[in-house]
């Protein structure tokens, strides 16, 4: 009952169209030769009251929010509930009206009274039927686009989750080689992934960061690769100083070069080339093309697909992925400070 509830029609509309039902009832009386004002202000009462309870007869009889009958049209034991309820309240009326004015034939004015207090009832049950199946499909609408909210919440927090599942593995494999050949690099490795796992934690609940701090931690990351593949994997950043305070998901060009690195050869016969660069209203990452042999590693982008889910998620844009014979790149709608997210 409490979803029924929830819906109310103004005790002003209901009170004004009644009276206002009442007067226009009254408008034949008026214009008659020979006027008579309490024949006028009795007819006007009667349809006036006989309004009112009808209102207020079917806002009580509406269905229940969970009733299945609300979405297949028009209930015909309601309505013939409603018009039968309202002949016996409209009988009751007229004779009143007929003890307070005499001089009415009862028979013409009981036949033009019912045929009147069904038009009314008729108006007033199609009115409210429309306004309540109407509410209540916005409310399933509101309900469906809240869960839909809640649902992609949930994916986006299941999507940062899963960012560098696998990175930590590797860099321990790298750090204890470097430690086995006592690489004077070890130090400073130790202290890039403390850096990166620094800002993973600190950005985890983040849903942007400033490019400027991403780009810093793609520094520390590169250290990282270049730990583990030398000169094997290079990157050159052209990005403009002036996109530097635009804002993208954390992680996202970590992902992206780590997609690259998974899909790519890397080698110092082969090094993988990487370019960051700014195009209108894009930030680019691009690197040669030159896909691993076995099809199991080349088959799944989950990297990919984790940076597409977040930007539809946060801008509802989707990302642009351009792929040629030689060079594969993925561009990123900029996301400027100041855009409503």
């Amino acid at each position: 009952m409490t979803n029924k509830r929830s819906f109310k029609v103004s005790p002003l509309i209901i009170w004004v169209s009644s009276i206002f039902l009442g007067m226009l009832s009254s408008v034949p009386k008026i214009a008659e030769h020979h006027f008579n004002t309490k024949e006028a202000v009795v007819n006007a009462a009667v349809t006036a009251i006989f309004a009112l309870v009808v209102w207020y007869y079917n806002i009580y009889t509406l269905p229940t929010y969970s009733r299945k009958d609300i979405y297949k049209g028009i209930s015909l034991t309601r309505l013939m509930g409603s018009l039968v309820f309202g002949m016996a309240v409209m009988l009751l009326l007229a004779f009143i009206q007929q003890l307070l004015i005499s001089t009415l034939s009862f028979g013409p004015v009981m036949l033009m009274i019912e045929v009147r207090g069904i038009l009314i009832n008729l108006m007033f049950y199609m009115f409210l039927h429309l306004l309540y199946q109407n509410y209540h499909n916005q409310r399933v609408s509101i309900e469906l686009e809240r869960s839909k909210s809640d649902n992609l919440g949930a994916q986006y927090e299941l999507l940062k989750q899963q960012i560098n599942p696998h990175f930590l593995f590797n860099s321990l494999n790298t750090l204890k080689t470097m430690i086995e050949v006592n690489d004077k690099q070890s130090v400073d490795f130790v202290l890039k992934l403390s850096e990166f796992y620094r800002f993973t934690l600190e950005s985890r609940k983040l849903d942007l960061v400033h490019l400027s701090e991403e780009l810093d931690i793609i520094s520390a990351y590169m250290f990282l690769l270049k730990a583990r593949f030398e000169e094997g994997i290079r990157m050159k950043n052209d990005i403009p100083a002036r996109y530097y305070d635009s804002m993208i998901p954390p992680f996202t060009l970590q992902l992206l070069i780590e997609n690259c690195v998974k899909h790519n050869v890397v080698s110092l016969e082969e090094p993988l080339e990487i370019r960051l660069y700014a195009e209108k209203d894009y930030i680019v990452i691009e690197n040669d093309l030159q896909p691993k042999m076995d099809p199991a590693e080349t088959s799944l982008h989950v990297g990919l697909n984790n940076v597409h889910e977040r930007y539809i998620h946060l801008l509802d844009k989707d990302i642009v992925v351009e792929e040629t014979d030689k060079i594969f790149k993925v561009k990123l709608p900029v996301i400027y400070e100041y855009t409503d997210h």
